[in-house]
């Protein structure tokens, strides 16, 4: 399968015609904005953004707190879904958080997996999207790290401080993922995943 790249709005099938596929990583990467300091040289604010994952029903709806999948629960209490860590800065190439995902263990009654971003003590520290650049999520293959999806987050996020960035959901049967890309105002992840409640 070679790798797609999604616009926001698009969906594409994961698992159909693609039996093996069991598992898969939703890798989110982001760069803060460069900005010149005193002779010319380049300063990165420090930003630290945090991937986190929540586990939605049929209805859309959170029917369990700790099915939110982040930095202080890195999994989930069924074991499918598990976080990689926390990065603080986003410098650096590659991925900047990774999340598990075991499409074949997600409870029946679990029909999304909504992938979010969030910046830290954004209030505290003034701090909003519109300082961060070259933000994408993927969808790689779990067994052997291949990229399937890609989705550049280019949307102009200036003011806003949580990003819904892509959505793994059930259909038939099958695993889809929708590109989403859609900024919103929430301080804190739990403060996001209050809105599914």
């Amino acid at each position: 399968m070679a790798v797609i790249n999604l616009v926001k709005g698009q969906k594409i099938d994961l698992t159909k015609g693609n039996t093996g596929l069991t598992k898969v990583i939703a890798g989110l990467g982001w760069d803060p904005v460069q900005s010149k300091g005193f002779f010319g040289f380049k300063k990165q604010p420090n930003i630290d953004c945090d991937a986190s994952a929540i586990l939605l029903d049929a209805n859309g709806k959170l029917t369990q707190s700790d099915n939110v999948v982040c930095f202080h629960n890195k999994k989930s209490p069924c074991g499918s879904v598990v976080h990689s860590g926390d990065n603080l800065t986003g410098q650096g190439d590659g991925d900047d958080e990774q999340i598990a995902i075991d499409l074949a263990r997600i409870p029946a009654n679990v029909d999304k997996v909504l992938v979010v971003v969030n910046i830290y003590d954004c209030v505290n520290r003034k701090q909003d999207f519109g300082m961060i650049e070259k933000a994408y999520i993927r969808i790689l293959d779990g067994a052997n790290s291949k990229e399937l999806v890609t989705f550049n987050l280019s949307d102009n996020y200036e003011g806003l401080t949580a990003l819904v960035c892509g959505e793994l959901y059930r259909h038939n049967n099958e695993w889809k993922f929708a590109a989403i890309g859609e900024g919103t105002h929430a301080e804190h992840i739990d403060v996001l995943a209050q809105r599914y409640m």
